[in-house]
């Protein structure tokens, strides 16, 4: 049997056959490509570019805003080393990657949002107490790959960070003046994070890592970590995944507290989900003549989200009839029929990474009937008695307590709870939440559902102070399936959400401009179509 005979009846070549090639498996995704290598093309390439414009850009307006938050965490962890990566890019299928977004974190305390920094890592090194950064116990240097020269092969030849491939980067020189931060190459990373590692009693210097964002990073804090124990042998790594949680904790904290920077920035983002919902209105009539109409709602949102910000915040639910009563329904392949409810939880993610996360429910033929008008202003005005409640000092938990009073008592009024309300409410009844299982609200920010590893006391049982944002959303959702309702009701799904930001004197509801009583949603829409 010839070396290309295939083994019989595979159509392969045989197991012995398979392995006689010396090229590695890593280098065979660039079989497809015929690059030149002649030093007459590589001299070539190299030659007769514009030179590059020399001067630096303005600093950004979040520079400053960032360097009070990068100030905030190092008087939380004085003497010790600060590391927050920006995380590489994740494969989406082969040789090809989702379009990058850094860690949250790291663009929380750099100002950097988009998509030009994969592998970048800030580093906070401990310095004399006042010497800092602004007074501060840390001096940050930004850690990144910069913009390549025209005469590198990386230029044209490396298709993750070339210019020929992905656009140009900024150098070092125009980070640093946009930002206000030091930079250096990330040639220099790994001595910059292992450098005087070891244990504080014996003169070493602790670090602390925000994980399970880039691997090779973790690897080599861990490697770092091991080869300085005094005892590696009974090292309890336990010890230092404390400091690391400690570490997350307090950079999800510090976000609780939104600054005007970030205010205005959610308010850009809500703005454009508004938009995004017009668009939504106008594509009905399509929608409802697709197979698929859910993905035509879905694509008209997405298109606004990439037109006005930096992409989606999270998977748009676009939900039409019963599938409004899965929570997170994001499949969205079903029809959209008249006389169905669509639900469309969906938000724009800006390009400094701040999303909205606003909540519609719209009469698919532009009208409610009867029993959707009866659900839709039953959660309304659970949804306005939480906007209600919502007041500097009162607890996070007391927002969902007000909606839930509301939809309790609306279920008993209809006769389809098996309790009273006074009963349901109880922490021993709760049946109302068999039609409500989640929260009405969570803060918000640069994750959607932001702060997420903040500590019960500070989120749940935490007071609302000026400067919070966060969603009030409640809903009820009656299953096709749900036995336990009259039939009238099944197969609807029904939620309003907002995006609140508290201030001294209350709440403000920024995505009011979006209409929310069943009449201005019936106007809207027909004043769209």
């Amino acid at each position: 049997m010839s070396v290309s005979d295939p083994a019989p009846g595979t159509g392969l070549p045989t197991s012995e056959q398979q392995h006689t090639t010396e090229q590695p498996l890593t280098e065979r995704v660039n079989n497809r490509s015929q690059r030149p290598t002649s030093e007459a093309f590589k001299a070539f390439m190299a030659s007769q570019w514009a030179p590059a414009d020399s001067s630096l850009p303005p600093r950004d307006s979040v520079a400053d805003y960032a360097a009070r938050r990068r100030r905030a965490i190092s008087d939380r962890f004085p003497g010790e080393r600060l590391v927050l990566p920006a995380g590489p890019p994740k494969v989406r299928s082969n040789d090809t990657d989702y379009r990058f977004r850094p860690h949250s974190a790291f663009a929380h305390l750099t100002g950097l949002g988009v998509d030009h920094e994969p592998d970048a890592v800030l580093i906070l090194e401990p310095v004399d107490e006042g010497t800092g950064d602004d007074g501060g116990h840390h001096a940050a240097t930004l850690y990144f790959r910069p913009l390549a020269g025209r005469d590198t092969e990386q230029f044209y030849a490396d298709a993750r960070t070339g210019e020929f491939w992905v656009g140009a980067r900024p150098t070092l020189a125009e980070l640093e003046a946009r930002l206000g931060i030091p930079t250096a190459h990330l040639d220099g990373l790994e001595a910059a994070v292992t450098k005087g590692v070891g244990a504080p009693e014996i003169g070493g210097i602790s670090v602390r890592l925000v994980r399970k964002v880039d691997e090779n990073l973790d690897a080599l804090v861990d490697t770092a970590r091991y080869n300085t124990a005094q005892d590696p042998e009974s090292l309890d790594l336990s010890v230092y995944d404390a400091l690391d949680d400690q570490l997350a904790e307090a950079l999800s904290e510090l976000r609780l507290l939104k600054d005007e920077w970030e205010a205005g920035q959610l308010r850009e983002a809500v703005a454009a989900t508004a938009a995004g919902f017009e668009e939504i209105v106008r594509a009905l009539p399509r929608a409802l003549a697709h197979r698929r109409g859910e993905r035509v709602v879905e694509t008209a949102f997405f298109a606004k989200a990439r037109e006005e910000g930096n992409d989606l915040g999270y998977d748009t639910i676009a939900a039409s009839g019963n599938n409004a009563t899965v929570l997170h329904w994001i499949r969205n392949n079903g029809p959209v029929r008249a006389g169905e409810l669509l639900l469309v939880d969906a938000g724009v993610e800006a390009e400094s990474l701040y999303t909205a996360d606003v909540t519609r429910t719209l009469p698919v033929n532009g009208r409610f009937s009867e029993v959707q008008r009866r659900v839709y202003q039953a959660v309304l005005d659970a949804a306005d008695t939480a906007f209600a409640a919502a007041r500097p000092g009162v607890r996070f938990r007391e927002v969902h307590a007000a909606a839930m009073e509301v939809l309790a008592a609306r279920l008993e009024e209809w006769g389809i709870l098996p309790v009273s309300a006074a009963e349901a409410l109880s922490d021993a009844g709760q049946q109302h939440r068999r039609w409500m299982p989640h929260g009405t609200s969570h803060h918000l920010g640069l994750d959607v559902h932001d702060c997420a590893q903040a500590r019960r006391e500070l989120y749940l049982d935490g007071e609302l102070s000026p400067g919070m944002v966060f969603t009030i959303e409640p809903g009820l959702y009656f299953k096709a399936e749900d036995l336990a309702i009259p039939e009238e009701y099944r197969g609807i799904g029904v939620r309003i959400e907002d995006d609140i930001l508290m201030t001294a004197e209350g709440p403000v509801n920024l995505s009011a401009a979006l209409p929310r009583t069943p009449d201005d949603v019936e106007a809207w829409m027909a004043r769209l179509r």
